[in-house]
């Protein structure tokens, strides 16, 4: 019999059981009847994360706990009063506070599910508000659709709504702030309590998304405005470098292009990650509408098409910008380039001319040497000749030679041998240089 695998005694990724928890994190909040919930969301910095988990801590300790579920990004707390819900994102935390109604009662229009919380907890929050949403979840039994539908003034406020989850349920709004705060009603026809609580959750993630998305657009309104006068500078530029006649005007054109380039490349480094980030919250919040499985309500927009009618401009706008600014940095890299060959070209012009001087320098230098050389023959001939000359002085007592006259004929001897001797001398160099 073959002994049972076991876990333990294999090597385990260090990561392996973080991961895990991370993909169970952030369960659905079951909600059986009538609900208050309240979301709020908070733009922080990550050097306020260690003051807000400490917030986290009071708002435990002002609170008598009944069931407790925490992460490093997550934490879940059950009280008699109400529910909170904490999640911590890259550039955000949100809270979600449950209140339990009771069947057949109207809430009140400035109750929050976290009214039994105290109000410095809250403000000690740190970050900044970016999101602050109220859901009511009620029974069609309490809240018949009809009543909702039958209350919409023809001149009022633009309400959206649609059935949802195969029409097992209702939902409106109109995503306009009132005392603060968004609302949204949700209707239960027949939804279980797990899915009540994710339809909730679904509904807040879009208010969470959409409010993030639409970050973005102030950047894009601000880099639009500078962009156009990038673009005209890089006109301007280009102007100019048609119209450069010499190196340095070229030189002068090449420095500004390159300060613009800096600017670009500045522009792009803070703008990109906010983008980016609009794209990705703009794709889940579709992502969240689908979720939903709409159905439209005759007279309303449903939530998919408040969105792509409002939301969706913001986020073709941000796109455009994004694409502007990367069209104009490969513009200005394509010129520059085109205007440092232009200018390599000019400086490849101009040391072939200083080669060519320096070969005509070479080339005077090569004639004076060889006149140099002519002279040094001349030079060589005469004091070979003298010592010539003083050799036959020496030896006329013996032989009764005429020294004038052997000298006279040694010459030109002397002569071809050190012409022979400096050629062949020139010659060698010049073939061991090579």
């Amino acid at each position: 019999m073959h002994p049972r695998l076991l876990v333990a005694d294999l090597q385990e990724h260090p990561l392996r059981q973080r991961l895990n928890n991370e993909f169970h994190a952030r369960p659905s909040t079951s909600l059986a009847g009538p609900y208050l919930v309240s979301h709020l969301v908070f733009k922080h910095k990550p050097s306020e994360i260690e003051a807000e988990r400490a917030n986290l801590e009071k708002i435990c300790q002002s609170q008598t706990c009944l069931t407790v579920d925490s992460s490093d990004a997550h934490l879940s707390l059950e009280t008699a009063a109400f529910r909170l819900r904490w999640e911590l994102h890259t550039e955000f935390s949100s809270y979600t506070f449950y209140r339990k109604l009771d069947n057949g009662v109207a809430a009140a229009a400035d109750d929050t599910a976290f009214d039994a919380l105290r109000p410095e907890l809250l403000h000690d929050i740190p970050g900044k508000l970016v999101v602050a949403c109220h859901v009511e979840l009620r029974s069609t039994r309490d809240t018949h659709p009809d009543s909702i539908l039958a209350g919409i003034a023809p001149n009022g406020r633009t309400l959206g709504g649609a059935q949802i989850a195969d029409q097992a349920a209702w939902v409106f709004t109109d995503f306009k702030l009132d005392n603060g705060f968004s609302r949204i009603l949700v209707l239960n026809d027949s939804l279980n309590p797990r899915q009540a609580g994710a339809t909730v959750q679904r509904l807040v993630e879009i208010e969470t998304y959409r409010m993030m998305a639409l970050l973005g657009l102030p950047v894009a309104k601000e880099v639009s405005g500078w962009l156009y006068r990038c673009e005209q500078q890089l006109a301007e530029l280009m102007t100019r470098i048609g119209q450069a006649r010499n190196p340095e005007d070229e030189r002068s054109v090449l420095a500004a292009l390159t300060q613009l380039a800096a600017e670009v490349e500045n522009s792009l480094a803070r703008a990109t990650f906010r983008f980016g980030a609009s794209a990705a919250y703009h794709g889940m919040v579709r992502q969240r509408i689908q979720e939903l499985r709409e159905s439209r309500v005759p007279g309303l927009p449903t939530l998919d098409e408040f969105m792509q009618r409002r939301l969706l401009p913001a986020m073709k706008t941000c796109e455009a910008i994004s694409r502007r600014q990367e069209e104009l940095s490969a513009r200005i890299a394509r010129n520059s380039q085109l205007l440092r060959t232009r200018v390599d070209i000019e400086l490849e012009r101009q040391n072939q001319e200083l080669l060519s001087q320096m070969n005509q320098r070479a080339k005077l230098q090569l004639r004076l040497q060889e006149t140099v050389e002519g002279l040094s023959v001349v030079v060589l001939t005469y004091y070979g000749s003298q010592l010539v000359h003083y050799l036959a002085k020496g030896t006329k007592s013996l032989h009764h030679l005429d020294s004038d006259l052997i000298t006279a004929c040694a010459i030109p001897v002397i002569a071809l041998l050190v012409a022979w001797g400096s050629r062949r001398l020139r010659r060698r160099l010049h073939v061991n240089t090579e």
